[in-house]
């Protein structure tokens, strides 16, 4: 266990596909602990986690992101101490939101000139 975790740090803390800002409000078990959320640093990821940029699965999974003082717990291994000034919630959750949206955007865009790049190719290749 890191020796700078305790009750009361700030930490930052991976919780299924989410990152986050929050506050350790409890050392659970040798493997986890308590953290209190604060600011979202990454929202989670969409979807079957099993089946990775499948849209076409039995059950296609929406992921909100934890809520301002929601506790969650983390495993040891994801929590790391976080030094700076803690963002307003808010903010914190539209930036990643936007974030995420922005990245599957630019994979959209990348699959398009793709497929138009491959079309081509298959054209050339007279296949």
């Amino acid at each position: 266990m890191n020796d700078s975790l305790a009750i009361g740090s700030l930490v930052t803390a991976e919780y299924k596909t989410g990152e986050y800002i929050g506050e350790i409000v409890e050392m659970s078990s040798a493997s986890k602990a308590a953290v209190k959320i604060l600011a979202v640093l990454k929202h989670p990821t969409q979807g079957d986690l099993h089946n990775p940029m499948n849209p076409d699965v039995a059950f296609f999974h929406q992921r909100r992101a934890l809520a301002f003082g929601e506790i969650a717990l983390m495993p040891l291994y994801t929590i790391k101490p976080y030094r700076g000034e803690v963002p307003d919630y808010a903010g914190s959750l539209k930036k990643s939101l936007d974030l995420e949206l922005h990245m599957l955007r630019q994979t959209v865009k990348w699959a398009e000139r793709s497929i138009q790049e491959l079309e081509q190719l298959k054209s050339e290749y007279s296949v």
